[in-house]
């Protein structure tokens, strides 16, 4: 990644110092959310990160910050595009590759939401349920909410070769596990990609206490019916939907 400069405003000219057309301050929003998150308890330590995008710009939370602390100028700036230019601020949180890969991938993702939350991350030590989603379909608000998650194979945090494997799979999805390290969500907007990330820790908190049984999945039928009101992504083929809970 190259760097157009050294720290400085937090919101260059015509991005978020701006605020959006609905009136709204997006790097407030992601203050809030970074405080809620670790208030709680889905952000240990200085773990997870957290973007939002305005126009051409990515406000991500620096490296080593604690979601619980940020502030609006204290967040790195990044030019959206494939060779990312660290616009502004501080060093950017070093899983910005997987951020910039979801916005790639997605024109709609307005926001990025990375935690280490602990259930979430367990489930993804798991085998995948299937090819396109990690996470069956337990809940109607899984389905609703986030979708299809697909599993991740591991790398190492920042590797740009996972986010690359991420923008490059050819199905629909907004959320993604990345395998021994933890969930990993877009949306529209910063609440839409929040609300995914905590049901994605919630529905894999309901699979490990039903690990080792046979709990009932929605059907085939009821999760694509789900995604096709809600416009959630979920195709994955109705054999797999079917197959037991490990």
């Amino acid at each position: 990644m190259s760097k157009a400069g050294t720290n400085g405003p937090a919101a260059p000219s015509g991005t978020a110092a701006e605020g959006t057309r609905d009136g709204s301050d997006p790097l407030a929003e992601l203050v809030a959310a970074g405080r809620e998150l670790a208030a709680a308890g889905l952000s240990p330590g200085a773990s997870g990160n957290l973007s939002v995008r305005v126009g051409d710009r990515v406000f991500i939370t620096p490296t080593g910050a604690r979601l619980a602390d940020l502030t609006p100028d204290r967040l790195a700036v990044l030019g959206l595009g494939a060779d990312p230019v660290h616009v502004a601020g501080p060093p950017p949180s070093k899983e910005f590759p997987l951020h910039l890969a979801f916005y790639l991938r997605d024109p709609a993702a307005g926001a990025v939401a990375h935690l280490h939350s602990a259930h979430a991350a367990a489930y993804s030590c798991l085998p995948p349920w299937s090819e396109r989603s990690a996470v069956p379909p337990l809940t109607p608000y899984f389905v609703m909410r986030v979708g299809q998650t697909p599993l991740i194979p591991y790398a190492a945090p920042g590797d740009a070769g996972q986010a690359e494997r991420l923008r490059s799979l050819d199905f629909p999805f907004r959320a993604a596990l990345l395998q021994n390290h933890g969930p990993i969500t877009a949306g529209p907007s910063l609440a839409s990609a929040v609300d995914a990330v905590v049901e994605l820790e919630e529905v894999s908190r309901l699979l490990l206490l039903l690990n080792g049984t046979a709990p009932r999945h929605l059907t085939h039928g009821e999760a694509a019916e789900l995604a096709r009101r809600y416009g959630s992504p979920w195709d994955v083929p109705g054999e797999a939907a079917g197959r037991a809970s490990r």
